[in-house]
């Protein structure tokens, strides 16, 4: 009898210290809230220039939670492709500098001078850099119809048929065109060329047939590749990917010039003020050093390395001048 008594004691604490755990919960929620709805915590609009399940919109939404209680306010994100990126990005620009509003990039943010006629911001001086978060690992993949296991024999089928293959992109002058470009250029053979507004029509196409093939990057096309839709040729990487031991590089099939990976990385408008900047990197490095956010890195194949925003600045000026100069070699029109 006084066992019974004692458990029951027990459980009765429990269920007062479980309680009050989740009175603290919603007190500390009701209290967000209020001061939301007061002013006095801004909600933090994160634009992304792409459409949804590109690798930019999955890695921001995995990490989602993590950025919002670094920066100790609620995160709203925000899809706005178009033009390669330059729609959301103008958005974004156009916006306060006062560290409400913010994007994340990718390759095709130094990618545009080389490739638009006119682009109605400058990708240098008319933004913020705070952080380059990391890179993602890009894939070349085909629709399982396509007879083709590896790249010698995808070389074969589009030798034998000059014209008749046709590969996706997320735009014209995008990584992603770019990159299948790339291997175009690397296997001496050529194919049609099918921009898309964004990855969510192009993957939704490649995996309908409507396209034979093209590159995407790892976090956007894992499910895919593990159901079957789509198969991978190989990846643009130095070596396998721990998250994707199975898929060979393009280097170990023969094409060693074959090194492409796709890069993300935090923005905000021009004359942003030094303590915005530096109290925003700083919850970013925070936000991707949670363990729960590197795991979920990992498992997408991502490699994480939170940089200064003085490592940003020249990390954009040099991709600028290095894609330049891709662009030109891949014949690419300027639009």
């Amino acid at each position: 009898m006084k066992r019974h008594k004692h458990i029951t004691s027990k459980r009765r604490t429990l269920v007062r210290l479980t309680a009050l755990g989740f009175a603290t919960s919603a007190l500390a929620a009701l209290t967000l809230w209020s001061n939301v709805v007061q002013g006095q915590t801004k909600v933090v609009r994160i634009i992304l220039p792409v459409a949804t399940a590109s690798g930019v919109d999955t890695i921001t939404r995995a990490s989602s939670q993590s950025i919002s209680a670094a920066l100790g306010a609620p995160v709203v994100i925000e899809n706005q492709p178009g033009a390669g990126g330059i729609v959301g990005t103008s958005a974004m620009i156009k916006s306060p500098p006062d560290g409400t509003t913010l994007s994340i990039v990718s390759n095709n943010h130094v990618i545009y001078p080389s490739v638009y006629k006119s682009v109605p911001f400058d990708p240098i001086n008319d933004i913020t850099p705070i952080a380059v978060i990391g890179s993602t690992p890009i894939v070349f993949v085909v629709n399982p119809k396509v007879p083709a296991k590896d790249t010698k024999e995808l070389i074969a089928l589009i030798k034998a048929k000059p014209g008749g293959y046709n590969y996706g992109s997320s735009g014209n002058g995008t990584i992603l065109h770019l990159a299948a470009e790339m291997f175009m250029d690397e296997a001496g053979v050529k194919a049609t060329h099918v921009p898309y507004k964004g990855v969510g029509p192009m993957l939704t196409d490649l995996i309908g047939g409507q396209v034979e093939m093209g590159t995407l990057s790892l976090p956007s096309i894992q499910q895919h590749l593990k159901s079957g839709a789509l198969r991978a040729i190989g990846t643009g990487t130095a070596a396998r990917l721990a998250a994707a031991p199975d898929i060979p590089t393009m280097t170990e099939q023969g094409m060693p010039g074959y090194l492409v990976e796709g890069w993300f990385a935090v923005i905000g408008p021009a004359k942003m003020s030094a303590a915005d900047v530096k109290r925003i990197n700083a919850a970013f490095v925070t936000a991707f050093a949670t363990p729960e956010v590197r795991e979920t890195m990992a498992k997408q194949g991502n490699t994480i390395n939170v940089s200064t925003p003085e490592f940003a600045a020249k990390f954009f000026r040099d991709e600028m001048a290095k894609y330049a100069k891709l662009v030109k070699k891949a014949g690419v029109e300027l639009q």
